[in-house]
């Protein structure tokens, strides 16, 4: 009987304690935050180092400065937060993001939220109470938890990049591959690499299996959804073919493999670099080429490293393996179909 109560409770508060709730809901509205703040500072702060257009560089700074707050409001709506909830998680967030990155700002708005959305309505002094018990909440678990997964992540990613610039070949196949996945999957690539600080190397390699996911299913479903689809994925998101993955798997087949022949040649050939921001975006509103942009200025085969790696090599490789599978009749006609 207790059990039913409480799952009653929950259910009224609205609280869904599931793995697509916080790994998949507050992660990907998490990318959504970061490109609100961070991600567009970083644009900004290009612009005005490369144009001396002081106001880029303020705007940049203001920007950068909100990332925590943005995270924190971003995490606690795709929750579906109150209000009291959701404008006390631009302080948990603040809170969660000094002490512990994007990582220890999701884990704390995520308990703060979900606190605060219980006490909520609860007290004849919810004005108060609400904001209180969410601050509250969010600023200790950001204390006892951010700094040990601020480590555990600076570790994590330095062994990526590490292992990168030791094996540039295999690891760039290995990162280009998933990275690239991650950003098709309903997760934010994003946020996996601003967690891990990748760049250099490492995050040419992601940048590179972006770049083949976004251009490649633009590439590979042009003849079923024209120029609106080859915008829509190639400068939005290859998320929109979720759908028609779980239907054909075999459609991921080419922009994959793709990405596991882009990534090496990032690494190996190109010697991209790109910058934690930039390097699970993709061609995303052309942030990944910015981002290589900003880590590779000055350097030899910059240009030709944006031109071939993000834009040229994704849509000719991924058109390649398309057509091998229509002739294998792997991929029929309408399988890429979006409802654009």
């Amino acid at each position: 009987m207790a059990h039913t109560t409480i799952k009653d409770f929950l259910k009224k508060k609205n609280v869904n304690i599931t793995i697509r709730t916080y790994l998949i809901d507050a992660m990907g509205a998490m990318a959504f935050g970061l490109f609100a703040s961070l991600l567009i500072g970083t644009i900004f702060g290009t612009l005005g180092e490369k144009t001396q257009v002081t106001l880029f560089n303020t705007i940049a700074e203001y920007c950068k400065s909100a990332t925590g707050a943005a995270l924190g409001v971003s995490i606690a709506h795709a929750l579906h937060a109150p209000q009291l909830v959701l404008f006390s998680a631009a302080t948990v967030g603040i809170a969660g993001n000094a002490l512990g990155g994007p990582v220890g700002a999701l884990i704390s708005t995520i308990i703060a939220t979900e606190s605060g959305k219980l006490i909520s309505k609860e007290t004849r002094v919810d004005i108060l109470v609400t904001p209180g018990v969410t601050i509250i909440f969010g600023v200790l678990i950001a204390q006892f938890v951010g700094p040990g997964v601020s480590a555990f992540m600076t570790a994590f990613g330095n062994l990526v990049k590490t292992a990168t610039e030791m094996q540039p070949f295999f690891m760039g196949i290995l990162v280009s591959a998933l990275i690239g996945v991650a950003l098709t999957l309903p997760i934010s690539s994003a946020a996996i690499c601003i967690m891990l600080s990748l760049d250099g190397l490492a995050g040419g390699a992601a940048t590179a299996g972006c770049c083949a996911q976004m251009i490649g299913f633009a590439v590979l479903s042009f003849r079923e959804n024209g120029v609106g689809g080859l915008l829509a994925q190639g400068l939005g998101t290859s998320m929109l073919q979720m759908g028609n993955i779980v239907k054909n798997p075999r459609t991921w087949i080419p922009p994959t493999l793709a990405s596991m022949i882009t990534g090496p040649i990032a690494t190996c050939v190109f010697h991209m670099q790109n910058i934690p921001a930039g390097s699970g975006m993709g061609t995303c509103g052309l942030v990944g080429p910015i981002g290589v942009y900003t880590a590779m200025d000055g350097t030899p085969f910059m240009w030709l490293s944006i031109l071939f790696v993000c834009f040229l090599l994704p849509a000719i490789l991924t058109w390649i393996f398309g057509e091998i599978l229509r002739k294998l009749n792997w991929i029929h006609p309408g399988d890429l179909k979006l409802d654009l």
